[in-house]
């Protein structure tokens, strides 16, 4: 499930318990799945955050390094 269709699918659930759309059971049931998507969500951030990260430290690596001299002065 991508990031996006987690958080529409969880709006959708918090629409519906704020309107008072479901019975108790229901409630419960969909408080579940909200808190799941919650957690689907935040692992997608961390994982994209991690990837950034990564990318990053690559361009300071890169440049960080000194150009190669190619001809004598």
């Amino acid at each position: 499930m991508s990031y996006e269709e987690a958080i529409e699918e969880l709006e959708a659930i918090i629409d519906r318990m704020e309107k008072g759309e479901t019975v108790l059971e229901d409630s419960l049931r969909e408080y579940a799945r909200g808190d799941a998507l919650v957690r689907r969500c935040r692992q997608v951030l961390d994982s994209a955050e991690q990837r950034i990260e990564a990318i990053s430290g690559q361009q300071l690596d890169a440049d960080a390094k000194p150009a190669q001299v190619d001809a004598p002065f």
